[in-house]
């Protein structure tokens, strides 16, 4: 299945990616000059969580076009099932 993320969609989860592209550039910085470990471990947390956030949005959008429309979910002559598998695998990669 192709990702087709349209307008708001898209828009969100680009945003959420360059948000969790500058918090990780801020834990690279506070590393580097030896700030406390708990304010590190606090952004790091943050940019997980965002990442976290973006790849859901991701499947979510995947999940939903797969509903609407299971034929352009199929890969190789899968059947509903494998589809389901295929994507619940997706799914816990990020839980």
């Amino acid at each position: 299945m192709e990702l087709d993320l349209e307008g708001a969609d898209l828009k969100s989860v680009l945003n959420r990616l360059r948000r969790a592209q500058g918090q990780i550039s801020g834990v690279i910085r506070m590393i580097e000059e030896g700030r406390d470990c708990e304010d590190v471990v606090t952004q790091l947390a943050a940019a997980s969580r965002a990442l976290d956030r973006a790849g859901f949005a991701i499947i979510a959008t995947g999940l939903q076009q797969c509903v609407t429309d299971i034929d352009t979910g199929r890969k190789n002559g899968e059947d509903t099932e494998q589809i389901r598998n295929r994507l619940e695998r997706l799914f816990l990669s990020l839980a």
